[in-house]
């Protein structure tokens, strides 16, 4: 990494710098030749700061003393960075409550935007000058007690890594590398600016609020640009939500090749926010790009480093970046700090050449001090009486302090750390043997104790205090870039991001305050795959990251009531998905309605034979006393219309919703009707038989088995067996309703579950026993006599009944939900219709319709006619 080589190559010049001479006791090996701002005080602070941002190399030769590298283009806001550590350490000084009877001093050093330059000038601060030892005895107070600085965070790294080593403290104020909370290898860096950590994820949580899915990602050549990489790949793996289109890296020095294929890459993606993790100098060569290939139609968000940058706010620029939404550092109230500048003094006594205030000077009223200097050069002599107020400098401008704010709360921090243990009582000190630290014997490591500690309050309003890992409570303030009418441009607040103790981290936006540079005037979409509406579920598109999806339909029975669901929800057993599968219907019901038109024709048709059954009754108790009645056994007669009566009417227990007593009920009615039924037929063709046999000689004593009495006992005792064993059923495994889901998915089938197949079982088996048994002696009886023979009809009704109840049970097993119970009501009806027409259409066909031939004498003279 390139801040480690530096600071191994730096750690070599440092101790060469501190090696003593043999000339002097105390002398440095060697002075650096730094821009510097000196202010002697009891005890010092040293600052590095960026005043001048273009550094030249000489070049390196060995045949010669190396020369230094020089600095050009003076930075009027790293100068008054600079101005407001010396500002505040003069506050301090003139306050009676901080640091009393102790007076601050400050030694300043420009780092020239160049690493070599910052690290001479750390050297410098840890070292000392000469000036500042006893010649004899090298005794005197530390050069310094603790750093504020360096802006850079590659800086940060190189300097603390070494200061570390001695345990000086150093409070950054603008370096944001989340690799310097590594207390183990900086154990001595504060910073007051929060950790790119803490910005990465304020930047992952505006992408979440705005729905941002698909963002490129330019980052600086640099440690701070490694490391908000490495973190923001990091936290999108963790959190999910959003995905890198891509990331680039912007190079350090200016390579139009790059920048062109960097832009043309922004030109043609689909993303439509840009993340940028960069300085301002990088960002105005991207920028200038930018313009250069007129790419429009992007949002950008900005990182702490150039969210506020004025150079970047110009005519040129803003047609491309309004819109900009940017982190920026907390901004802040400075009271009498304007007043402070408007005062600042020339130190005549100095060399001019380095002395910031004279740069500063120079810069802003375009003189020289030195005549000199003035050869071929039009500018006029300085004077140092010139007037502040009467040009137009950024000095002045004290609306935007953000990283002055940080400024000053670093040396606040080092200062009420420092009265803190000043105000140590012997005795009760935090170091060996409870001793304190004296202003005679203060050393930089004792200072570390106290500021790990420090607490205060800005006059801002402010908490500042450091963590475990020297990191200030992180806050925030999110801006936007708005584009004016006239074409000019301003910066306005639309909102905050804090963490605290209590709440945790917070986002706050006011979003009717921000300006999108759009024609819609609203927030962009920028995402890999659109939506993916309700009804449907995500399918991760292979070889793509998770925001490159495709929508896919959820299947039958589940559904996905919000968008871009990952995964469609099954729905609850009694419910099934819509048509659009964005909801869950309730499953339509099915059973064999009354009210539907299969359900309506068989009711008819079971209440239409009771009908026919109540009048063939009629018809038979009217003409009862009629030979064809008489002849036939009228007592069986009447009790079979009665049992088919029953069973025309059993067959309704089998429409309508089932219910526990129709459940229950109808196979029961069902089975005893039948029974019944086929009993009578059974007695009936029992006593034809017997009867027959009772004509012929000696066959006499037959028919006294058959008489009445033996008749009721017979069909009595056969349809108790019946009802026996419908009894243990429903006591043992009673039927019960039940909702059937395997039939179909959409429906739920409204059933009666049998409870026990060995009961339904035994039940049919029975009816089918006593109608085989009916059948096969019918069958032997169908030629006897006429006058005798009811044989024949009963065998053709048998042979019917037998008929229909063999076609029902596959017709039955392959019938699904309601036209099961339709199937066994209409082998129900039609096996009772067989057996009323076959048995008593003849005889109300003679009763009603040829009344000539109910007679004994028409019925006993056919006899003979045919013997």
């Amino acid at each position: 990494m390139e801040a480690l080589l530096h600071t191994c190559l730096l750690l070599v010049l440092l101790f060469m710098s501190v090696a003593s001479s043999t000339v002097l006791p105390c002398s440095l090996r060697k002075r650096f030749q730094l821009n510097e701002m000196h202010k002697s005080g009891d005890v010092v602070l040293g600052g590095l700061f960026e005043v001048h941002y273009t550094s030249l190399f000489p070049e390196i030769t060995y045949t010669s003393e190396p020369e230094q590298p020089t600095c050009e283009g003076f930075d009027t806001l790293g100068f008054r960075d600079a101005m407001t550590m010396a500002f505040a350490i003069e506050e301090i000084n003139k306050n009676p409550n901080l640091l009393p009877n102790v007076t601050l001093g400050y030694s300043l050093y420009d780092n020239c935007g160049a690493l070599v330059i910052g690290f001479s000038g750390a050297l410098s601060l840890a070292s000392g000058r000469e000036e500042w030892f006893s010649l004899q005895n090298c005794s005197g107070t530390p050069p310094i007690l603790g750093i504020v600085g360096d802006s850079y965070s590659t800086f940060s790294i190189a300097i603390a890594n070494v200061l570390g080593l001695f345990k000086i403290s150093m409070v950054s104020y603008f370096a944001t590398c989340s690799c310097l909370s590594d207390r183990q290898q900086f154990p001595s860096f504060f910073r007051t600016i929060p950790s790119d950590a803490f910005q990465v994820n304020t930047v992952i949580q505006i992408l979440k609020h705005f729905n941002w899915t698909w963002v490129g990602l330019l980052v600086t050549n640099d440690d701070y640009g490694f490391y908000v990489a490495q973190s923001f790949q990091s936290e999108l793996l963790q959190n999910g939500g959003a995905c890198l289109a891509y990331v680039e890296v912007l190079p350090w020095d200016s390579k139009p090749g790059e920048q062109k294929r960097i832009v043309n890459l922004i030109k043609t993606s689909t993303a439509r926010v840009v993340i940028v993790f960069a300085h301002e100098i990088h960002t105005v060569r991207l920028i200038e790009e930018v313009v250069e290939q007129n790419v429009t139609g992007r949002q950008w968000i900005a990182s702490e480093a150039w969210a506020s940058a004025a150079v970047l706010q110009t005519p040129r620029f803003i047609p491309y970046l309004g819109g900009t939404l940017g982190i920026a550092i907390r901004r802040g109230e400075i009271s009498g700090f304007r007043d402070f500048l408007l005062q600042i003094q020339l130190d005549k006594n100095h060399n001019y050449e380095t002395n910031l205030v004279t740069q500063f000077w120079e810069h802003t009223f375009q003189c020289k001090f030195n005549p000199a200097d003035l050869e071929g050069d039009k500018k006029a002599v300085c004077t140092g009486d010139e007037d502040i107020e009467q040009v137009e400098t950024e000095l002045l401008d004290d609306s935007n302090l953000r990283p002055e704010y940080n400024v000053y709360k670093a040396v606040y921090a080092l200062a009420y750390a420092l009265d803190e243990m000043l105000q140590c009582e012997p005795g009760k000190g935090p170091f060996v043997e409870q001793t304190c630290a004296t202003l005679q014997s203060l050393e930089p490591w004792q200072l570390l104790h106290y500021l790990q500690k420090v607490s205060f309050t800005t006059p801002f309003g402010d908490q500042v205090s450091f963590d475990e890992n020297g990191d200030a409570l992180p806050i925030y303030d999110v801006m936007n870039w708005v584009w004016l009418p006239d074409g000019g441009t301003k910066i306005q607040n639309v909102g905050e991001v804090k963490k605290s103790a209590f709440r945790g981290e917070e986002l706050i936006l006011y979003e009717d305050k921000i300006f999108w540079n759009f024609e819609s005037k609203q927030p962009p979409q920028s995402v890999c795959s659109e939506n993916c509406p309700p009804g449907t579920r995500m399918g991760r598109k292979k070889g793509h990251p998770v925001c490159c999806f495709d929508c896919i339909p959820c299947s039958d029975g589940k559904i996905s009531n919000s968008s871009n669901a990952r995964e469609c929800i099954s729905c609850p057993e009694d419910f099934w998905s819509s048509l659009q599968r964005d909801h869950c219907l309730p499953k339509e019901t099915e059973f064999l309605s009354y009210h539907e038109p299969l359900g309506i024709c068989l009711t008819t048709t079971s209440l239409l034979g009771t009908l026919i059954c109540t009048v063939v009754l009629g018809i038979f108790i009217y003409h009862r006393r009629t030979p064809i009645i008489r002849a036939n056994n009228s007592e069986l007669s009447f009790l079979l219309l009665v049992s088919l009566k029953l069973c025309f009417l059993c067959s309704l227990l089998f429409i309508g919703q089932p219910q526990l007593w129709t459940c229950q009920l109808r196979h029961a009615a069902f089975g005893i009707s039948f029974v019944l039924c086929v009993s009578c037929i059974l007695v009936k063709t029992m006593v034809v038989l017997a009867v027959f046999k009772a004509s012929k000689p000696g066959g006499g004593a037959s028919i006294k088995w058959f008489g009445p009495t033996q008749q009721r006992g017979t069909v009595f005792t056969l349809t108790c067996i019946q009802t026996a064993v419908c009894t243990v059923w429903i006591v043992s495994a009673s039927p019960m309703p039940h909702k059937n889901t395997q039939y179909y998915n959409d429906k739920i089938v409204y059933e009666c579950e049998i409870g026990s197949a060995f009961g339904f079982s035994v039940l049919f088996s029975y009816i089918g026993l006593l109608s085989f048994i009916s059948l096969m002696l019918a069958f032997l009886a169908r030629k006897l006599p006429d006058n005798f023979n009811e044989a024949k009809f009963i065998t053709f009704s048998m042979l019917i009944f037998c008929a229909v109840w063999v076609a029902f049970v596959p017709a039955y097993i392959n019938s699904p939900g309601k036209y099961a119970d339709a199937v066994e009501v209409f082998a129900i009806l039609a096996s009772s219709f067989g057996l009323l027409a076959a048995l008593f259409g003849p005889k109300c066909y003679i009763i009603l319709l040829k009344p000539e031939r109910n007679t004994r004498k028409a019925i006993m003279g056919h006899e003979t006619t045919k013997s």
